[in-house]
């Protein structure tokens, strides 16, 4: 086939592929899940949430179950925003050899739920006593930790309110509330700072907008100490696009970093499998006789043993790895168009032009890979495409079953951790809905992709 028959071919199978919206549709959304996985390092805000979706102490900074940042648009009663603040008010002294830093965070609050947690960072090097304290838009101030860290290039030092401040708050709630009794594990410190100095600050808190200052002070008494790349950070109640699971992990990460092993997943299931089975169905067509007979007889074992078993099996016998799970799925899978193959082989290598190729002297290979499957490429893509859903099914399905490979992240392994972490009980939507979605709209896209097609070259390869 020349250039311009190949120009020719396209053109005409694009002007008929236009009449199927369904298909058109499909394109959209796979230009769509295209563009994620070429610009993923620019959506996502934890670019190294693949590699470490599983290290607690990569999250530890977000909020645990926090919701979606955009649900303060559709109610009155506005959550705190998680943010980082960067810039402060920095000032130096000397008491004798000693160094006092000290670094003052504003932190504007102005929702009607308090963050969840405040957390102070700084790198270097030393063991500085770090004293912070917090004043209040109200006047009042707040002793909050003071301690020695252990500072190194290996280890910053990491200070959570939250967990550290919890006696300093109760005592200041008591000054203001002292007949509620509370015991002070169920005090949560951020709602006692963040809320109006009065009766009731620990039952039903009043929130206190304002600027807040976040004082910090490090205490250094060697030269050779350093302090550097001090923040502070601010984990709200709720959070980025999809919210954060109860391991504080941002799903929306994880949804984008689990399209390129579907696509993976998907594609590379679907191109083996395909592939075998194609070329399975013209030998089959084209040898005939016992050949054909037992060619059928193995096709038919093959299709009638039970996948998912075998695969649940396998993978509860063997580590989970993703590899394993793509060759045992296209061992599988390669029976699929077999059936449909064989019949159109019978029809082609009727023709005339493979009866003179025969004549020629040309071999049964020649014929079968230059003549024969080659006319079957358009069929075999869309099976390719209809077949792309089922293997991203079949994956989610055994991660759900948590036979997953669990070092990579997909939308099936998110699904099982929402299960086993009952998101659905707690009312957590955002942990189960986007990656849900995320695996119907993959599946629409190739299923509506491999229909059109279907739609548009079967007929035609029916008719040779």
């Amino acid at each position: 086939m020349t250039v311009s028959d190949f120009r020719r071919s396209a053109s005409e199978f694009w002007r008929e592929f236009r009449k199927v919206r369904s298909g058109v549709f499909g394109l959209i959304f796979l230009a769509i899940f295209i563009c994620i996985l070429i610009f993923e390092p620019v959506i996502v805000p934890y670019p190294e949430a693949n590699e470490k979706w599983r290290d607690i102490t990569y999250w530890q900074d977000l909020p645990s179950s926090a919701p979606p940042s955009w649900i303060n648009l559709f109610t009155s009663k506005k959550r705190a925003v998680s943010e980082s603040i960067e810039e402060y008010a920095f000032s130096e002294t000397l008491a004798g050899a000693m160094r006092i830093q000290e670094y003052v965070f504003e932190y504007d609050y102005s929702a009607s739920v308090a963050p969840s947690d405040v957390v102070f960072h700084a790198s270097g090097v030393g063991k500085p006593t770090v004293v912070i304290s917090i004043q209040r838009p109200d006047g009042l101030s707040i002793d909050l930790y003071r301690k020695q860290l252990e500072m190194s290039p290996t280890q910053d030092a990491r200070v959570s309110i939250d967990r550290s401040a919890q006696a300093a708050s109760m005592n200041f709630g008591k000054k203001y509330s002292p007949s509620e009794g509370v015991q002070l594990q169920t005090i949560k410190t951020t709602d006692v700072i963040f809320s109006e100095a009065k009766q009731g600050i620990f039952r039903s808190p009043s929130p206190l907008a304002g600027i807040y200052k976040l004082k910090v002070t490090l205490l250094l008494q060697r030269a050779e100490e350093n302090i550097e790349n001090a923040f502070v950070t601010i984990a709200g109640r709720v959070h980025g696009i999809l919210g954060t699971d109860n391991s504080k992990r941002d799903i929306w990460s994880g949804v984008i970093a689990g399209v390129k092993w579907a696509m993976l997943i998907g594609l590379l299931t679907a191109l083996v499998s395909v592939s075998i089975g194609v070329i399975y169905g013209v030998i089959s067509a084209y040898v005939g006789g016992w050949k054909d007979s037992l060619m059928q007889r193995i096709f038919e074992i093959f299709i009638s043993v039970p996948m998912l078993p075998v695969l649940i099996v396998m993978s509860a016998v063997f580590k989970p790895n993703i590899w394993v799970m793509i060759g045992i799925m296209c061992i599988f899978y390669w029976v699929g168009p077999v059936k449909t193959v064989r019949s159109m082989g019978l029809q082609i290598k009727e023709e005339t032009y493979i009866e003179a190729s025969r004549a020629l002297g040309a071999s049964n290979t020649r014929i079968i890979f230059k003549h024969m499957v080659p006319l079957l490429i358009p069929y075999a893509f869309a099976s390719m495409a209809l077949n792309v859903p089922g293997a991203i099914v079949v994956e989610a399905t055994l991660s759900l079953l948590g036979l997953g490979d669990p070092n990579i992240v997909t939308w099936g392994q998110i699904l099982q951790d929402a299960h086993n972490g009952g998101a659905m009980l707690s009312g957590m939507w955002w942990w189960v809905v986007p990656p849900g979605m995320a695996i119907a709209f993959m599946g629409m896209t190739f299923a509506f992709v491999g229909f059109a097609m279907d739609k548009i070259l079967n007929p035609k390869l029916k008719t040779r």
